[in-house]
């Protein structure tokens, strides 16, 4: 377009009175803005004379490009408007876009929710955040999404509401720590269906530590799991009485002196101090312990004897006992235990045995020292093993059952079952029992030898006196455990074995056999 020959103002500058509006101006001229806080001026200036008809002007663009567009003209404000405040600019993190484009996926869009509940939920999720300076923290792939946060409010207002109306049914009032309806006044609308009263407005929480939309679902999880510890906790009270408990007294700095009198007392492990009253002294610790010695010979009730003795090990302990008492009753128990093959319990004891030697005091130390070199030989334990070797002085592998021991030792590391079975035929004191426990998996590895040295066969006498069975018919049935029957044949009223058709029957039992060993009470 061409502009009249009156010239312009330059930018930024008034009009003077006489500047004609041409006939070609296709604009509402304003008054040129000055600064950024300030509103236009809602008329022109007295100066400016009313604009020409020249037919209809332009239409302008809608208000919602006047902030957009700078080359658009501004549209100029009301003079009873007042500016309001500019509002803070919320940061947008990438998890947020993605937190609320995830919510509008087709996929996870729930039809009982319509869209304006949704944009409620998030507004109301995402500016709790922002308030709080969690818009960072927040793990917001694991926040639940509007939908479901609406669902689960739902949920709980019917189950609120399903409470009340069932309080108000009841014939009889109750106890119940559920809310009634005569919480409500009449005629008001319950908290949840009152839009002024947000579910987290209902929630007491201190005003400093208010958990986010996140940790809000972690505080249902706990509190739940709270109620259950506590109604557990009342069932062991003995009802649903009073919790209160009295507070547990200090631990004194000096031993327990027992002063129960009872012989016989069944073995608590124990959940608080012990009490003198239930802990019996040393003196009638001894005349238990003669008690339980006659009553082992009579009955044989190994059930009833462990429990006494570890009733009695238990009040030794608690009371600081460590004599040669204290190494009497752990040596008798270790052998009963032997004798039951109770290896636990023996372990047990063995390992409370080795402390109380080290101390100095007096008891069978090298019958013990035998067992447990033994016992590291049944678990294959080599590296407890060679400590107890290294501990064993040149004087005590001179003593008879250590001897015997040592030489069992080296008879299974050189392969020498001959020499092994005839150890295992003349074992002092107790050790019968703990060989017991692996002299089934050396009769495989000796067996699998047999049927490589010697083939096509061999008399069954032979296996039976090479691997010390009681009987032929021992070792007969020895073989036909591991499906030998067809190794087995009668020839002239003489059972042979036949070797050369074992092959590797025998080798896979020996494998398993040598696995290792794992006990309960192993130390």
């Amino acid at each position: 377009m061409q502009w009249p020959s009156a010239q312009p103002p330059p930018p930024g500058t008034q009009p003077p009175a006489a500047y004609p509006y041409s006939a070609a101006t296709a604009f509402t001229p304003v008054q040129v803005r000055q600064t950024f806080g300030q509103p236009y001026s809602a008329a022109p200036p007295a100066s400016y004379p009313p604009p020409p008809a020249y037919g209809p002007l332009p239409t302008h663009p809608p208000a919602t490009q006047l902030h957009t567009n700078p080359a658009a003209p501004l549209t100029a404000a009301s003079p009873s408007t007042t500016q309001e405040p500019a509002k803070k600019k919320i940061d947008w993190p990438e998890s947020v876009r993605n937190y609320v484009q995830r919510s509008f996926q087709t996929s996870n869009l729930d039809p009982s929710v319509t869209r304006a509940e949704m944009e409620a939920k998030l507004k109301e999720t995402i500016s709790y955040a922002n308030d709080q300076g969690h818009m960072y923290s927040v793990n917001w792939e694991k926040m639940p999404l509007p939908q479901e946060m609406i669902k689960e409010e739902r949920a709980r207002a019917r189950a609120l509401q399903q409470a009340s109306n069932f309080s108000a049914l009841s014939i009889s009032p109750t106890s119940s720590k559920k809310r009634k309806s005569t919480d409500f006044s009449e005629g008001a609308a319950p908290p949840w269906r009152n839009g002024q009263n947000r579910l987290e407005d209902r929630i007491t929480f201190n005003a400093d530590k208010r958990p986010a939309p996140v940790e809000e679902a972690q505080s249902k999880t706990q509190s739940k799991f709270q109620k259950q510890l506590e109604k557990r906790q009342k069932r062991f009270d003995g009802g649903y009485k009073s919790t209160y408990r009295e507070p547990t007294p200090p631990p004194s700095d000096g031993p327990v002196v027992g002063t129960c009198e009872t012989l016989e007392k069944r073995y608590l492990r124990l959940t608080a101090p012990p009490v003198p009253s239930v802990v019996r002294p040393e003196r009638v610790l001894r005349q238990t312990l003669e008690l339980l010695k006659r009553k082992w010979k009579k009955e044989q009730n190994y059930s009833y004897i462990c429990d006494q003795f570890k009733s009695m090990r238990q009040d030794l302990t608690v009371q600081r006992i460590k004599n040669e008492f204290t190494v009497e009753v752990y040596e008798i128990h270790a052998r009963i235990a032997l004798e039951k093959g109770d290896l636990g319990e023996y372990n047990q004891c063995q390992t409370q045995l080795k402390a109380l030697y080290k101390m100095g005091i007096k008891g069978k130390s090298i019958e013990f020292k035998a067992y447990r070199i033994l016992y590291f030989i049944h678990t294959a334990n080599r590296t407890a093993l060679n400590d107890v070797l290294a501990d064993l002085t040149a004087a005590e592998k001179e003593e008879e059952a250590i001897k015997h021991a040592l030489d069992v030792r080296s008879a299974l590391a050189l392969g020498n079952y001959h020499r092994f079975f005839r150890l295992y035929n003349d074992t002092p004191n107790m050790g019968a029992y703990l060989m017991d426990m692996f002299v089934g998996r050396e009769r495989l590895a000796a067996l699998c030898n047999i049927c490589k040295a010697y083939k096509p066969d061999v008399p069954l006498r032979f296996v039976t006196e090479e691997l010390y069975f009681e009987s032929d018919a021992d070792a007969a049935q020895f073989i036909l455990d591991y499906q030998g029957q067809d190794l087995l044949e009668d020839r002239d009223g003489t059972v042979v074995f036949l070797t050369g058709k074992a092959k590797e029957l025998f080798e896979g039992p020996r494998k398993a056999a040598f696995s290792r060993v794992d006990i309960k009470g192993q130390i």
